[in-house]
């Protein structure tokens, strides 16, 4: 059992979840490419993890050498973005994420030297990029150790499961940061343990 193994266990509830677990969970290298690991965010939001993956494939089926580059991103129609299944919405946040990225304003090497939180107040200044698509990248892009989406649908249903809650809304988040601050410096991993227990991976975590 590893270190964080170790500390994560001694919260009784996620301790059953880890040593149920066959494939441990750990921190991987960094994926630099964060202008694309937003855009598949977006892509992802409010969607099944399998039709937010289809819907990505189509969409970078429509650039050459299947990279949509943020300069022919801003300059498709929105038409052309819908093909691939986008929302008139999600294609417009798109393409606000691809002017943000011609900037520049997501070099990885240049945000990687931010907290978390700052990080996802420089992003949160794009239209359509919330907080939570944040978290998201700074969990399984920057791959930071410590992050806690308290606002995620999935680890929400989660917590509730496995710790018999029945609080809702502001009573049950102000609950899941109680719960979590024991599982602190590695909260993201507690996180990434609790979606494959429910069996509720987001789609940044099959990005490669």
């Amino acid at each position: 059992m590893t270190e964080i193994e170790k500390h994560l266990t001694k919260d009784p509830h996620l301790k059953k979840v880890i040593e149920a677990d066959a494939e441990k969970v750990a921190l991987e290298p960094p994926r630099k490419d964060i202008y694309l690991a937003l855009v598949r965010s977006i892509l992802g939001q409010q969607l099944s993890t399998k039709a937010a993956a289809t819907i990505y494939q189509r969409f970078l089926a429509l650039f050459p050498e299947n990279y949509p580059t943020p300069e022919l991103v801003v300059k498709s129609s929105i038409d052309t973005l819908k093909s691939a299944g986008l929302s008139k919405q999600k294609a417009t946040y798109i393409q606000n994420v691809a002017d943000f990225a011609i900037n520049p304003g997501l070099e990885f090497d240049q945000l990687n030297t931010k907290t978390d939180e700052e990080i996802i107040q420089h992003l949160t200044k794009i239209k359509g990029v919330g907080r939570w698509t944040v978290e998201m990248l700074l969990m399984f892009a920057f791959q930071r150790p410590d992050v806690f989406a308290v606002d995620d649908l999935g680890i929400q249903q989660a917590i509730k499961k496995l710790y018999n809650l029945t609080e809702e809304k502001k009573e049950l988040k102000n609950k899941m940061i109680e719960i979590a601050e024991v599982w602190k410096p590695y909260r993201t991993i507690a996180c990434r343990y609790l979606w494959r227990w429910k069996d509720n991976t987001p789609l940044n975590s099959t990005e490669k």
